[in-house]
């Protein structure tokens, strides 16, 4: 057998020396510099943070050598991720409160991270020292607050300082600064009602409502009526009924609701296509400020919607109209039990015209029931027996 000779061994990308390859002093520089790339770069940064050592302070030293330290056992302990703890968090919070090159030698965690845990904790810190129980300024009582919250409700306009001025005659002791914390920022979605039903209430003796509504007939017909309520005591101005709502027709109806100088001051509508143009100039001829509600919105008209409402419940949904002349008939009834018998909430429980309580003549006197609108409501009063 032949001898295959010696083996070339290989370093880096050069085969070993051998017999015939002699050894070469370039195979060492370029070995090292194969395992390790980049070592002179490494010594002259190792070298410059020595000369930068020699020339710092012996407690600096020690805070990096505690920070670089601390990361060492992090990493040694925490495999594969390392996981920082609440120990060491605070380690890293309290650090930055005592070093100002904490952020140089870290490397576990970023610095934003730790500012975060700060924060964080600076917010503990307080939320700690604000817990209840503890002596400083003393809270209101639940009633004091809800009576300002109330005052500030009902005077829209009236600011801390006439609050507390208010609270201060009946005799509480407390601060303006204190009243201008618990009053509302904004107005609630119930203060805006009450606002408007203050609104209305301060106007309602110049403001009528008008609106149409429909009813079908027993021949499937549709019949418009036309209401005119004005918003003071609640009382029907003036009804009309037509198969044939034009703009000529609702013109001539506001002629015979206003006769000579008995126009108010605003008539609220909507914008059905009935009140067209030409009826809204009919309406500014009469002296009249007209006042259109916003498109789907009902509740801007609500005494004319909440009478239509009513006649519908109470006298509509339990009959079956025949004809327009029957519709006029039932309607001239519901009017008349609407102004002289009905109990209105609005009006204290008044009716739109005035009702006398009804007294006891004698002892033998009995109530009686005196029917309306055909029976489906009544009056009662009382009466001598006969």
């Amino acid at each position: 057998e032949s001898d295959p000779g010696p083996t070339m061994l290989m370093i880096g990308d050069r085969p070993a020396p051998t017999a015939e390859r002699p050894f070469h002093r370039n195979d060492v520089a370029e070995e090292a510099e194969v395992r390790h790339p980049g070592s002179m770069a490494q010594l002259v940064f190792l070298l410059t943070h020595g000369l930068r050592a020699l020339l710092r302070d012996r407690a600096d030293l020690a805070l990096e050598n505690l920070a670089l330290r601390q990361q060492v056992a992090v990493l040694a302990e925490r495999r594969p991720r390392p996981r920082l703890s609440t120990t060491d968090r605070l380690f890293w919070v309290f650090l930055r409160r005592l070093w100002s090159r904490w952020a140089d030698v870290l490397v576990v965690v970023q610095p934003d991270t730790v500012v975060r845990w700060h924060r964080l904790g600076f917010r503990l810190f307080w939320r700690w020292r604000s817990r209840p129980g503890r002596p400083g300024r003393p809270r209101i009582d639940s009633e004091l607050r809800d009576l300002i919250r109330q005052m500030a409700r009902e005077n829209p306009t009236w600011g801390a300082p006439r609050i507390h001025g208010e609270l201060l005659m009946l005799g509480f002791d407390i601060a303006e600064r204190t009243v201008s914390r618990y009053m509302p920022r904004r107005p609630a979605p119930g203060d805006v009602v009450e606002r408007w039903k203050v609104f209305l209430r301060n106007h309602q003796e110049a403001i009528v409502g008008m609106d149409f509504f429909t009813v079908p007939t027993a021949t499937f017909d549709i019949l418009y009526v036309l209401v005119f309520v004005h918003h003071a005591r609640r009382r029907v101005v003036h009804l009309a009924v037509t198969k044939w709502p034009t703009a000529a027709w609702v013109v001539q109806q506001l002629r015979e609701a206003f006769p000579f100088d008995e126009a108010p001051r605003f008539l609220i509508f909507d914008r059905d296509a009935k009140f067209s143009a030409a009826v809204v100039a009919a309406i500014r001829s009469f002296g009249i400020q007209p006042s259109q509600t916003a498109y789907r919105s009902p509740w801007q008209n609500p005494i004319a919607e909440r009478w239509i409402g009513s006649v519908r419940r109470e006298m509509l949904d339990h009959v079956v109209v025949l004809g327009e002349a029957h519709l006029r008939r039932l309607l001239r009834q519901y009017v008349d039990y609407h102004h002289h018998d009905r109990c209105h909430l609005s009006l204290e429980k008044d009716a739109p015209e005035g009702r006398s309580p009804s007294t006891r003549p004698s002892g033998e006197a009995a109530i009686v029931a005196l029917p309306r609108v055909g029976a489906l409501h009544h009056r009662y009063e009382w009466r001598d027996a006969a």
